[in-house]
């Protein structure tokens, strides 16, 4: 990345920019180029070095945002002041994310603490369709992970700092809620529409919000920042005009502008000022500075000055979601309101602007959640104005007063949820549509330059011609298919679970998926958050067959994510009383899929093997070459195979038995399956310390390539007409922030 010397180049280009303004667009293109690389170059220096990695080191520092309670603890990012290893000074990042596994009292924000830590470099899953959060870790500033140690003793030290005042206040409120709510089911919902902690929604209420498309609601955005400004700028008005001697001082517009200004920054600071806050409370900002200046600005100017200082002030916040949906939906509100509506009454503007926004985000929600919902319009010309009319309002007025005797507090909370809960009846009606949802694969960059254009077409102003060619030009999103083997051709995926096994193997017509990645908490697993995502963005809406191997957590925690997501024909387990509808697996049982074989050569199903060793083993070969996916299988295991097989467990490629351990990969059974492409699934420096050195060597001295998914991400090996071809998902994605 470049220093900040390179910023010189800059500056005869501005002299020529000030001559002659034909090189103003080249001043800004390299201006904003180089400020973004500058940016980007000053976090990688502010990652933790290498030989701290699985270190105890001693920090001191401050806790930088509220904890997010998990099942086994509690996690919060923390602001490093000092950090010693092994009786010296060391530098660390600024921002670091901790997790504390035990049942101690919460830290407050900004409290200042020491512990001991044991962290790691950022690192991420890295799966097609799946969520980036390496991504996320980088672009949140946050330079290294890890946990405190239990056993060494952690001290709160004495000081408190100011810059966290208002995310303390955020800390308080939200506790507050909680608990003159009770056990209410939309207390989460409150919480978030109040401080902007929507770590309190349940996955269900989620699944809900996804499936009508009323997500935006909950995140404290546009839509709420100007409807508290506008609330106060009305009231701000008619209370400085009641006195009449008031306005001879200062136009009541004025006061009021002020005082819509100063109730958004502290509605944004509740919020955490995030890019949707950010977006709105600039262009609120020019809006209202505009009156006090006794100016016009139009709203096109509103949306490129804030633009422009969300990027200035943040230029990697082009890596998050919400900058695009956020800036996006407001460009198709201007275009809808000053193109469409005209002369027409607000219950028709309204539904004109609903059906908008779903056409115009429909792309974009395409491309980053591969999903759309077709009873958002429906939902949200209802929802909206509930939402802005009742539920905003009176949750922030019970938030107001929150501070008065609990029966009264409880009371105004209580009456803002009434509403809340009659709205969430309706939007899980909504949601429970069989068709509610639109899902489908990622559509390729050429359509979706095609989609972008129709969308263009069908949002043009009234008397544009042949408006209705938009819908031609917006087809390719949904006809185009992404590519898929032929007949006789397997295409095998080892998806980046961390420390587990998810692979998805595919023929012409037909998918298999052997196993399903671990279960983290009771809101994320792999099959969730890497396996779904994954077949969604291949178009897979249909698994065939789906292996659980056998028991183990990191091998059958996201089956049921998958099962409540995608349709499954069949499904075989070597523990099939834990999976829904299973059917033992056992040797023999064959089958032919669009000219590819398909068998499991173990357990042999007499029950002479348990746990590990029981685990279902996989073989699928055609023409153009074979692959076995073993399991947790261990010595015993391999042993009977082979003697049993020999010859017969010749294979081309190889997912490494039991994660690389020391237990498995025998010298004879290598010998029997001769791959020529092994594929190790393991953790990022995961405690097992797999895959063993010894094992590694094993399979290095008998020339075998290995691929392993902490460095590679997601490998997928085509065994087709043009030979065996591997590709590392993260090499195809490389991006500067990776680990390497």
């Amino acid at each position: 990345m470049p220093s900040a010397w390179w910023g010189l180049g800059l500056v005869p280009l501005a002299w020529l920019s000030l001559r002659r303004p034909l090189w103003l667009p080249l001043l800004f293109l390299l201006a904003g180029f180089f400020w973004v690389t500058l940016r980007a170059g000053w976090l990688l220096d502010d990652r933790l070095p290498v030989e701290l990695e699985g270190n105890d080191v001693r920090i001191e520092g401050y806790v930088a945002d509220i904890p997010q309670k998990f099942e086994r603890g509690i996690r919060f990012p923390f602001d490093v002041e000092h950090a010693v290893y092994k009786g010296t000074s060391v530098s660390l990042p600024g921002k670091i994310l901790l997790s504390r596994y035990d049942d101690k009292t919460s830290p407050e924000v900004g409290h200042r603490w020491r512990f001991t830590v044991r962290l790691k470099r950022p690192h991420g899953f890295q799966n097609p369709g799946g969520f980036d959060y390496e991504s996320f870790l980088f672009r949140e500033r946050i330079g290294a992970t890890g946990y405190i140690r239990a056993r060494e003793p952690s001290q709160q030290l004495p000081g408190y700092s100011i810059l966290y005042a208002v995310d303390r206040i955020r800390q308080r409120l939200g506790e507050r809620i909680r608990y003159l709510l009770d056990d209410n089911p939309v207390s989460g919902i409150m919480v978030a529409l109040t401080n902007g902690d929507r770590r309190g929604i349940t996955n269900a209420q989620w699944v809900s919000l996804r499936r009508t498309g009323t997500n935006h609601l909950i995140a404290i955005s546009g839509l709420h920042i100007g409807l508290v400004a506008g609330f106060v700028f009305f009231l701000g008005r008619w209370l400085w005009a009641l006195a009449g001697s008031a306005v001879l001082r200062w136009p009541a517009p004025k006061v009021a502008a002020a005082s819509a200004m100063f109730a958004a920054v502290i509605y944004a600071a509740l919020a955490g000022f995030s890019i949707p806050t950010q977006r709105a409370l600039i262009m609120l900002t020019v809006a209202m500075g505009a009156v006090i200046l006794q100016r016009r600005v139009a709203a096109t100017q509103l949306l490129a000055i804030a633009l422009f200082v969300v990027l200035v002030h943040d230029p990697l916040a082009v890596m998050g979601a919400g900058f695009w949906l956020s800036f996006v939906a407001v460009t198709v509100i201007i275009l809808s309101v000053h193109g469409h509506s005209v002369g027409r009454n607000k219950w028709y503007r309204l539904g004109s602007v609903q059906w908008a926004i779903a056409i115009g985000l429909l792309p974009l929600m395409l491309v980053l959640f591969h999903q759309v919902s077709i009873v958002g319009p429906v939902a949200n010309i209802v929802a909206v104005p509930v939402f802005s009319l009742l539920i905003v309002p009176l949750t922030l007025l019970a938030a107001i007063l929150s501070f008065l005797p609990d029966a009264i507090a409880r009371m105004l909370f209580a009456l803002a949820a009434w509403p809340l809960e009659l709205m969430w009846g309706f939007l899980e009606y909504l949601a429970g549509f069989a068709h509610s949802l639109w899902i489908q694969h990622n559509p390729g960059t050429w359509a979706l330059a095609a989609g972008l254009i129709g969308v263009a077409l069908l949002l043009a102003p009234r008397g544009w011609p042949a408006r209705w060619v938009g819908v031609v030009w917006l087809s390719p999103l949904f006809l185009l298919r992404p590519p898929a083997p032929v007949a006789g051709e397997i295409w095998l995926t080892l998806l980046d679970v961390g420390q587990g096994v998810a692979a998805v193997v595919r023929t012409a017509e037909h998918t298999l998926v052997y196993d399903t990645g671990p279960r983290f908490s009771a809101r994320f697993d792999a099959g969730a958050a890497v396996v779904v995502p994954y077949l969604l963005s291949k178009g897979i809406s249909y698994i065939d067959t789906l292996i659980v191997s056998h028991g183990d957590n990191d091998h059958i925690g996201g089956v049921r994510s998958v099962l409540e997501s995608v349709h499954v024909g069949r499904v075989l387990s070597s523990v099939p009383g834990r999976v829904e509808n299973a059917r033992e697996c056992h040797s023999g049982q064959r089958w032919r899929w669009d000219d590819v074989e398909f068998a499991i050569v173990h357990p042999p199903g007499d029950g002479s093997f348990r746990g590990n060793n029981a685990a279902c083993v996989l073989m699928v070969q055609s023409l153009f070459g074979s692959v076995m996916l073993p399991g947790d299988i261990e010595k015993s295991a391999e042993t009977a195979l082979v003697e049993g097989r020999g010859a017969q467990l010749a294979a081309d490629v190889l997912v490494v038995p039991h994660h690389g351990s020391k237990t498995s990969s025998t010298e004879s059974f290598l010998d029997a399956v001769r791959p020529r492409i092994a594929l190790i699934p393991a953790g990022y420096r995961n405690r097992f310390r797999h895959p063993n050195a010894d094992i590694k060597e094993r399979y290095l001295r008998r020339g075998i390539r290995l691929y392993a998914s902490p460095a590679d991400g997601a490998i997928e090996v085509q065994l087709g007409l043009e030979g065996i071809q591997t590709s590392s998902y993260r090499e195809r994605k490389r991006r500067y922030w990776f680990n390497p």
